[in-house]
């Protein structure tokens, strides 16, 4: 299967950075092919509200979000990390589901669904942050569902770790390793 990943925090090494790589270490690489995106190493510009996408299906911008648009066509498998800042996620990852734009006006305004492939695409949602209240990962769950199901990805789990907020944190909750490891485990299965 092809899996894409997504590493929505600007911060190398951070909770959320390792509930990824945990959800990555679940994965026998010699029967499944990763695709990491690290979002705050590439060139992706915010979506204009052009329209451009609105007759075509495909965005107007030329940058970095071209390889990801080829990698999610081709996903079997999604897996998005990010934190939590202010009740949403990351800068990081909200401008390139932002740049989804093009995948929901080709599903809904062209009616040309990114077919589903013959494993089926599912997602895995793994968010973390500070505040300890759960509406705080609820309005970041939100856009994330919105954005599994622009991309045909019919079902997904989502794993959430309130509260966490210094760096490396998430290594002192009792069970977000294991979590992650059997969740990444019923995602592939």
């Amino acid at each position: 299967m092809n899996i894409v990943a997504f590493h929505g925090s600007p911060r190398i090494g951070g909770n959320s950075y390792i509930l990824l790589n945990e959800a990555l270490r679940a994965i026998d690489t010699s029967q499944h092919s990763i695709h990491l995106f690290r979002l705050n190493e590439m060139n992706i510009k915010p979506c204009q509200n052009c329209g451009g996408c609105e007759e075509t299906g495909v965005c107007m911008i030329k940058d970095d979000m071209e390889v990801i648009y080829q990698a999610l066509r081709q996903a079997d498998r999604v897996i998005l990390a990010s934190p939590i800042f202010f009740f949403g996620l990351s800068a990081q990852t909200k401008i390139m589901i932002d740049r989804c734009q093009a995948f929901w006006c080709e599903k809904y305004l062209l009616k040309r669904a990114i077919p589903e492939g013959k494993y089926g695409k599912k997602g895995l949602l793994l968010l973390v942050g500070g505040m300890k209240k759960e509406i705080a990962i609820q309005c970041g769950e939100a856009s994330s569902k919105a954005f599994f199901r622009t991309i045909s990805v019919p079902q997904h789990e989502t794993l959430s770790f309130p509260g966490i907020d210094k760096k490396g944190a998430i290594l002192d909750h009792p069970t977000a390793m294991q979590d992650v490891f059997s969740a990444t485990d019923r995602l592939i299965g």
